[in-house]
């Protein structure tokens, strides 16, 4: 991988992690036409990389709630700040259980398997679909919704699944409010990718994993790039997934996927 290929990449990144049409989804069939010879678990980890600039931008964009939700729980009290806590807490088990036991399977699937990207492209856009008909979507998150959120983010692990897509379907298809859910599915993801990011670099810096030479460069301007439009796309296209009609996106979904399981069986 080059440093312009990584730019590129870093902005796809950064450009499709807060639109529900799969950011690594996009990864995955940009470093195909590119025709990257990474090995999975280089590619992998490049992955984790711009997904972890882009939560850093969530962060950023979303500093007063975070502030706000540090306050409340400085009260010691069973306040709503510690209840989304709490919410986020069961939602990210059913993602790090999968993902502690059965990372080298997961590793494998980022080696630009097209047909399986293509295929859960068409899946996403499934989910999409029967979003976009939930009604009375009114509810706030409470523990079983957070628990079903989670497992559809475990789910979404599988490149070509959109993380945002499949948790706030997940979540509207439950009868929670779509602003709620949007906000609930960006934040969520949040502590799993730092600390899974944070895990890759301890590895890095022991020397249990190690990047071919010359990748520590354009995996940097990858960073940065998905960093810095992250935090431009995240004001930008929250708000659009808050009032735009899931649908559209899900027609998309099924395009992309279309697409690429032509092109791969030709």
């Amino acid at each position: 991988m080059n440093w312009l290929e990584a730019l590129i990449l870093g902005l796809i990144q950064g450009l499709t992690e807060f639109l529900p049409v799969s950011s690594s989804g996009h990864l995955e069939l940009a470093k195909a036409i590119f025709g990257e010879g990474q090995v999975p678990q280089e590619s992998l980890l490049f992955t984790v990389l711009v997904h972890g600039a882009t939560a850093m931008a969530t962060l950023l964009v979303f500093r007063k709630d975070v502030a706000e939700i540090l306050q409340g729980l400085m009260t010691f009290q069973w306040n709503n700040e510690a209840k989304f806590v709490t919410f986020i807490v069961i939602s990210m088990v059913p993602a790090a259980a999968v993902g502690l036991l059965f990372e080298e399977q997961i590793e494998a699937l980022f080696g630009g398997q097209i047909t399986l990207v293509g295929s859960m492209f068409i899946v996403t856009g499934v989910l999409l679909f029967l979003a976009d008909k939930a009604k009375n979507t009114e509810k706030p998150v409470n523990g079983i919704n957070a628990f079903i959120i989670g497992v559809a983010q475990a789910i979404a692990i599988l490149p070509g699944i959109s993380r945002s897509g499949a948790t706030i379907s997940a979540a509207v298809m439950q009868g929670i409010d779509r602003e709620k859910a949007a906000r609930f599915s960006f934040l969520m993801v949040v502590p799993l990718i730092l600390g899974k990011l944070l895990l890759d670099l301890k590895d890095l810096a022991t020397g249990e994993v190690t990047i071919s030479q010359g990748a520590s460069m354009p995996m940097t301007i990858g960073f940065i790039a998905a960093f810095v439009s992250g935090v431009f796309a995240c004001r930008w296209m929250i708000a659009l997934v808050k009032r735009a009609q899931l649908r559209y996106f899900s027609y998309y979904c099924f395009a992309v996927g279309a697409i690429a399981i032509a092109v791969s069986l030709i």
